[in-house]
């Protein structure tokens, strides 16, 4: 296993990043204690989570794969300061969480206070912001004049995110938190952050958990250049396209069990002509260097400039291992080549 520092933090992080997301929808508490296991045997230290969770979101799911990893945790104590954690907080549009509020100073401290009642713990290692007040480019939002800039309110956006800051530096300095990430965020976002927290000596971001992978590149290069030069730590989400890449949604197919089985929240997958295309290439493209397409799909994401840790996620210990496995697989020059090519005949399809 190899490590990156996380941004500007004094923490090392495994270039793997266990999801968990599934945990508690698709996984139970024995099998999420399966991955743990193998995953921190494998040299995994970096957990992703999310008040949220799990997926796809529902009040009776909300928290359930935080409990899962505090339960875990409470029978793990040894291993708590040896892992880095990481949670979020859901911001607005999801009614079951705090009404559906944006996120406010007291909807941070509510959040932060839950989380650390269901992990089970003192402190969380890295604390994110699951996706800004205003209307970001995220869950599928991405087609051009999806979102309207002319109807942000500049100073307010700042004064809200101030007003963050202000509570995080609270939660650091009470030692709950430890580091502040960003996620589905903006390059203008991102530099807001950035600047105030500089201008009032608040916490600065530290990463920014973004969708990226090969069926979906829109980070390349201007966010990923910003997040080289600023020292902040780049954390991909969904480099399978939630599996797509494995090739095992072509034709329509749906096993039984898989994430594409359950019902998804809209935009946020596009089973569509153009993006199967893409996929059946690639999968044969994978096949032609005798790689399994997931693994060309998590190795090829680990070598780009300016990836710290790919999150990835699995539902049983099977696709965790080879998932792992990934990222010990280099990648010669003939098949970067062949990469490129591919995203030339199929960009952003997804």
């Amino acid at each position: 296993m190899q490590y990156s520092p996380l941004g500007s933090s004094d923490l090392s992080v495994s270039r793997v990043c266990l999801g968990t997301m599934t945990w508690g929808q698709q996984n139970t508490q024995a099998d999420a204690n399966a991955q743990l296991a193998l995953a921190i045997e494998a040299g995994v230290n970096f957990i992703d989570t999310a008040e949220l969770y799990a997926i796809p979101p529902r009040p009776e799911t909300y928290g359930a794969t935080e409990r899962i990893l505090g339960n875990w945790l409470s029978r793990h104590a040894a291993q708590r300061d040896k892992l880095i954690i990481a949670s979020k907080i859901a911001g607005n549009g999801i009614s079951h969480i705090r009404n559906g509020s944006p996120i406010s100073p007291q909807s941070i401290i509510t959040a932060v206070e839950g989380s650390l009642s269901r992990l089970n713990t003192d402190y969380i290692d890295l604390y994110q912001l699951h996706w800004p007040n205003r209307t970001s480019p995220h869950f599928g939002k991405h087609a051009v004049n999806r979102i309207n800039f002319a109807a942000v309110n500049v100073q307010q956006q700042q004064d809200e995110i101030l007003a963050i800051l202000q509570t995080l530096a609270d939660l650091v300095q009470a030692g709950k938190i430890r580091y502040c990430g960003l996620s589905n965020e903006t390059p203008w976002g991102i530099s807001q952050y950035l600047q105030l927290s500089m201008q009032h000596n608040l916490p600065r971001m530290v990463s920014v958990q973004n969708e990226f992978g090969p069926l979906h590149t829109k980070d390349w290069p201007y966010l990923l250049e910003q997040c080289q030069h600023e020292q902040l730590a780049y954390l991909p989400w969904s480099p399978l396209a939630g599996g797509a890449l494995s090739g095992k949604y072509l034709g329509g197919a749906r096993p039984a069990g898989s994430r594409w089985s359950i019902a998804q929240r809209n935009g946020l997958f596009r089973d569509t002509a153009q993006s199967n295309a893409a996929i059946a290439d690639f999968v044969a493209l994978a096949a032609n260097f005798r790689i399994s397409p997931t693994q060309l799909a998590l190795s090829w994401t680990n070598q780009v400039v300016g990836v710290t840790s790919t999150i990835i996620g699995a539902t049983n210990t099977q696709q965790l291992q080879e998932n792992i496995a990934a990222f010990a697989i280099p990648l010669k020059p003939a098949v970067l080549d062949a990469m490129n090519d591919w995203l030339q005949r199929h960009p952003q399809t997804f």
